[in-house]
This record gives C-alpha cells, structure tokens and sequence, in this order.
C-alpha cells in the first residue's frame, strides 16, 4: 500500500515556543525548519510514501520543503493544527480519492524511513490507527485507509482522544525516530541521541555544540 503523508506546519516565527529554555528567539524559527526539512526528506525516502503534501502558510518553509519534493497546500482556514490537517486530507482526497493517508507531525527530525514503512504498514491493517509520542500523552502520526475520514484530534492529550475516538493505538517496539517529537529541550537531546537529519545536526551545534557522531 502507498501512502500520502499531511504533514502541517505553523508559521516558523510562531513554532516551538517550549524551545525557549534551549533556542532563542532569533534561533527557534531555523531549528522549526530543521526539524521539518529532515522530516519530510525522510519521509519522501521511506519506501511505502508516494507523495507528502505541507499545509502552510510559511513562504520560506514552503520554498524549502517544495524544494525537497513535497507539495504545499495553502493553510485556508488558518484555525490551528487539526483545521489545517482536515484541509490538507481534504485537498489530498480531491486529487486522489482512494489514497490511504496519514498525518504526520513537522518535528521528528530522527525520523528513519524504513521505521516509519513499518508503522505504516502496522497502520494499514486498521481503518484508523494512530501512534503515540515517546512521551506516551501526545500522537505523532494518525493513519487511514481509503474511504475512511481522518478526523484529526492532536493537541494537548491527542493519545487519550484519538483512542476515545475509535482509532487502534499501535504498539511497535522499534520505532523510536516516528514517536520522538520535539517540543521541549530534552526532547531535542533525545532525538539528537537517536541520531538526526543533517540540517537539524547544523542548526542543533549552533546550541549545544558539536553533535556526537558527525
């Protein structure tokens, strides 16, 4: 099964604002773009993705990412994460009804293509299945078969709602760079212990020095 990826992504100025004890201002919207940049290349690298659309309003984060190989989806309703993953699955059904999709977050810059296949394809026995964050209270990727709606519920305790909502949690041993978001300064020294994308590796020296093994 091939998959399209929404991957939505918030205006840089305004993303990782939780950042703040580890990045400063001026360094927090490069470290947002990092950490998309090394997302979606390894998503366009994983074997089971077809296509990965951005919803975003950001013009230098869609340069960018569209540089890469993605398609960028304008954010039209501008009313938050699950308005513009509702849009961009929306915009995504219209060109390709019958594609099986999956919401993946903008921050997994560990993120290894072939753990992500695996996810997939745990998620494709499912009509909705989604996976839980490292921190086992958020969600980092919400999956669905053709013909059947998203319905996305991210946010604060998005794993307790998407359970509530029907869809099958999977539990994968395995997966750690597609459950490591990062939102917090020990999220990023989490994923930099798994091993980051090469633009994050950049960005991330700039804070905390040299990353071990590059």
């Amino acid at each position: 099964m091939q998959w399209t990826l929404v991957i939505p992504l918030k205006p840089l100025e305004r993303a990782k604002s939780r950042l703040s004890d580890t990045a400063a201002d001026g360094l927090r919207p490069g470290l947002a773009l990092a950490f998309a940049q090394d997302t979606v290349a390894a998503a366009l690298a994983c074997p089971v993705v077809g296509d990965v659309a951005v919803v975003t309003d950001d013009a230098l984060a869609g340069r960018e990412l569209a540089a890469l190989g993605a398609r960028i989806v304008p954010d039209e309703p501008r009313g938050g994460l699950n308005a513009a993953l509702a849009y961009g699955a929306g915009a995504v059904r219209a060109a390709r009804p019958e594609s099986a999709l999956a919401a993946l977050n903008a921050d997994l810059p560990a993120l290894r293509p072939l753990e992500l296949a695996r996810v997939l394809d745990a998620a494709a026995e499912f009509p909705r299945a989604f996976l839980p964050d490292a921190a086992e209270i958020g969600t980092t990727l919400l999956a669905v078969r053709a013909g059947q709606e998203l319905r996305p519920a991210f946010g604060t305790d998005s794993r307790a709602r998407h359970r509530a909502s029907g869809a099958a949690e999977l539990e994968l041993a395995g997966v750690d760079s597609v459950r490591q978001d990062v939102d917090t300064g020990d999220d990023l020294r989490a994923a930099l212990a798994l091993g980051v994308g090469p633009r994050t590796t950049a960005v991330a020296a700039q804070l905390l020095g040299p990353v071990p093994g590059h």
